[in-house]
């Protein structure tokens, strides 16, 4: 018994280790880019991403990074196309993009699924983004992905 208690304890300790680890993300930093479904150009681009599309790294081969997005998409990205600016994308049908970090404030506008924001500054479960039409606000976090 004093075994197995001792194997469930670094089993629980290396798991929270693991979970404990931040996320590597990236954004597409050009107009547009291939999301392939290999590391290299002779595989075929299985998307087209924008400006900003944030991204999260599982993996890299040479100066290929292995991506994932908010829809749980796979593919990969040629590394000089991508830059740590942080960005978020929507992953509600709309959130409200609100003037201070609380659901009492007025509503400034509104944002749709799958758009993608600037991520200006992080309160506790608040999220400062920029649209791409320069209107700046709060949207409550667990409505978006990204950094």
């Amino acid at each position: 018994m004093k075994h197995v208690s001792g194997f469930l304890v670094a089993v629980t300790l290396a798991t929270l280790a693991v979970a404990g680890q931040a996320r590597e993300m990236v954004s597409i930093d050009r107009p547009q880019v291939n999301l392939r479904s290999g590391a290299g150009t002779e595989h075929h681009a299985v998307w087209k991403l924008s400006q900003g599309y944030p991204l999260e790294v599982t993996g890299r081969q040479g100066n290929w990074l292995k991506v994932r997005d908010f829809e749980h998409d796979t593919g990969w990205v040629y590394r000089p196309l991508v830059s740590k600016k942080r960005h978020v994308i929507v992953k509600a049908s709309v959130a409200n993009l609100r003037r201070t970090p609380s659901t009492r404030s007025p509503i400034l506008g509104k944002t749709e699924y799958g758009d993608v924001l600037r991520h200006l500054e992080k309160r506790p479960g608040w999220i400062k983004v920029e649209r791409d039409d320069g209107l700046t606000g709060w949207i409550a976090r667990h409505l978006l992905w990204g950094w």
